[in-house]
């Protein structure tokens, strides 16, 4: 590897202002730099873990594409991981003189504040809209607002406010529009090309300068906390009060964030986040779409990836059942050598995975799924949006020409101490007929595959009934047969 340049600041621009810090610690979030450092309280804490939306600021990058700004979560967001970015608060948003701003105007004329606790951080959510969509539906307006809570305000009149926003100005001549060209410079001009260091010691934080930087450091240093959107990350310190250092931020580093299809096989970087996949994935394999419109709101959407969500092991994961259930394979590299595995073999134990020393993930590699297959993921929650998961099914079936079960893959999250197959259900329905008799005798191999717990998302019994049930969906809506058992609808679809 050729040799690295070390830089022992990070740079980045807030609001209108170049900023390098060459003092960080590793777990300092964005939020408490912004209210403590530099006095812009706009930006509030609520739940410090990425729920309520109190926190959002926008973040502008410089990809493929252009300069792209999305909305995040201040509370988990480090500032570590700003190197390059364009950080804009609710205090950079300016009218003309004497003026509101057309969102917070609108937001005023329309009722949409109250206590006004949260309403910068809607402010800054709905302004992020309106740069992507200045006239915007109903169902982009409810998708834009996921992660932003109120509870006191309701949200018809915030509704109503972001349908007005264009009356009050035009987005085309937004600061962030009209500037456009002259911050992609000045963030271009941020990209030397060099490993940023600071910290010594264990407390310490490194944002390598390319894929083969990181497989380097990370060679040398296993033990480090390997950082992408923090979207979990984060509530170890926020909520954990977790030791993380030393860190790696990895989430811009470009040869992680490329998605691509050969041959029928969509591969993505570990540093894709949901937002970046969801075009491709959604329109190749649409049964994804409506599951990524539920994982957590647009901030958590945009920061997390699909790479971290696997690597975390968590058993209620939303991306690994579907991934396994489509037949995805894994790609693990240490230092220079790479392996690749099917992504149902690196789930061992409770936090165990198939990850040696100094290996990270790489990319994850999906099957298109052919012609005439069927394949179907539902998510089952307390609430609709912005909730974990209490259990998850994924599907995927082939069926032979005489309408038996050629191949079939079921894989659950939330059933086990991992995401994993229900390899005695499929056993009962692989070569049998597809039909209700058979998926009727299936069900009682339930109880080989899993043994769930019970918690506070949900009991023992409620997930037993419901994995069941989800089969039952399974065949009903591949079949369009009615049946005379009744499909659980407790899981909000």
């Amino acid at each position: 590897m050729a040799k690295v340049n070390i830089r022992n600041e990070i740079r980045f621009i807030l609001n209108g202002r170049d900023v390098a810090l060459s003092s960080v610690a590793p777990d300092t979030t964005l939020l408490d730099w912004l209210r403590l450092d530099r006095s812009l309280r706009g930006t509030k804490e609520g739940c410090a873990e990425g729920d309520c939306g109190a926190c959002t600021v926008l973040v502008g990058k410089v990809s493929a594409g252009g300069l792209v700004y999305e909305s995040v979560n201040a509370c988990i967001r480090f500032l570590g991981s700003l190197d390059g970015t364009h950080v804009v608060t609710v205090e950079h948003l300016r009218g003309l003189p004497g003026q509101l701003y057309p969102v917070q105007q609108a937001m005023v004329d329309f009722h949409g504040s109250q206590c006004g606790f949260c309403t910068p951080g809607f402010i800054m959510s709905l302004y992020g809209l309106w740069m992507r969509s200045s006239d915007p539906s109903n169902a982009t307006i409810e998708k834009a607002l996921q992660g932003n809570l109120c509870r006191c305000t309701g949200y018809e009149a915030i509704m109503r406010a972001a349908h007005a926003i264009s009356s009050y100005g035009k987005a085309a001549k937004d600061p962030l529009a009209a500037e456009r060209e002259a911050i992609t410079a000045r963030l271009d001009a941020m990209h030397d090309g060099a490993r940023v260091e600071i910290g010594d010691g264990k407390a310490r934080l490194v944002v390598p300068a390319n894929v083969d930087d990181f497989a380097a450091i990370l060679d040398k240093e296993p033990t480090a906390t390997i950082v992408a959107g923090a979207t979990d990350v984060g509530l170890w310190v926020t909520k954990h009060m977790r030791d993380i250092s030393p860190v790696i931020f990895i989430g811009n580093l470009d040869g992680l964030c490329t998605i691509s299809e050969d041959k029928g096989v969509i591969s993505i970087g570990a540093g894709v986040t949901y937002t970046e996949a969801f075009s491709t994935l959604s329109k190749r394999i649409p049964a994804l779409g409506p599951l990524f419109d539920r994982i957590g709101g647009e901030q958590v959407r945009n920061m997390g990836t699909i790479g971290g969500n696997i690597a975390n092991g968590s058993p209620i994961g939303d991306t690994p059942p579907p991934l396994i259930a489509l037949g995805a394979r894994l790609t693990l590299r240490r230092g220079k050598k790479r392996r690749t595995i099917p992504l149902q073999d690196f789930f061992i134990a409770y936090g165990k995975q198939d990850r040696q020393p100094g290996e990270f993930v790489e990319a994850v590699h999906v099957p298109v799924p052919a012609k005439g297959a069927k394949f179907a993921v539902y998510k089952i929650t307390k609430r609709r949006d912005e909730d974990i998961t209490a259990a998850l099914g994924a599907f995927f079936l082939t069926l032979a020409g005489d309408g038996t079960v050629a191949d079939i893959r079921i894989a659950y999250g939330g059933m086990a101490a991992t995401p994993k197959r229900a390899s005695a259900v499929e056993n009962a329905l692989r070569g049998k007929p597809w039909t209700e008799a058979t998926v009727e005798a299936a069900m009682t191999e339930y109880a080989r595959d899993f043994t769930p717990l019970t918690d506070m998302r949900a009991s023992a019994e409620y997930r037993a009934l419901a994995a069941k049930n989800l089969l039952l969906r399974f065949f009903v809506e591949t079949t369009g047969t009615r049946t005379p058992f009744q499909v659980s609808r407790n899981e909000a679809a």
